[in-house]
């Protein structure tokens, strides 16, 4: 079988990791039901998360290109209009997800990058939301 896997060099290859990723999110029986109901708007939340990995991965700091947001203001936001819901198993479940995309369409140091990057992000976004409930 032949392999077609690249590195993750460009955006279309960053927009086809976040939107295959998502893909798997929206039908997963545990993540998709919460996911769904906090995203309103799929393409644009793709497209976010698609500037956002991009500048994490490539390092694309033009204007047209540059992420701006917060994402741990934003998942403690979501974890409280969820009943403080999101636990360690959300974050597991995601994480699995997305090295099981990589893998699936990408090889190469960017793609492990995005595994390591990943890993210490659903690390660190838990520990700020547990962090918050412990606040408040």
């Amino acid at each position: 079988m032949l392999e077609h896997k690249k590195e993750i060099e460009t955006r279309d290859d960053v927009f086809l990791l976040v939107s295959s990723f998502y893909d798997k999110v929206r039908v997963e029986p545990t993540l998709g039901p919460f996911f769904n109901r906090v995203i309103n708007d799929w393409p644009k939340h793709i497209e976010h998360l698609t500037t956002f990995w991009q500048t994490s991965l490539l390092f694309s700091k033009t204007l047209e290109n540059r992420y701006t947001g917060n994402p741990i203001e934003a998942h403690i936001k979501v974890d409280k209009e969820n009943e403080q819901a999101i636990s360690e198993l959300h974050f597991g479940l995601w994480l699995n997800l997305w090295i099981e995309t990589i893998d699936e369409n990408f090889k190469g140091d960017i793609a492990e990058m995005a595994k390591r990057r990943a890993r210490k992000m659903a690390s660190f976004l838990y520990l700020n939301i547990f962090e918050s409930r412990q606040s408040h």
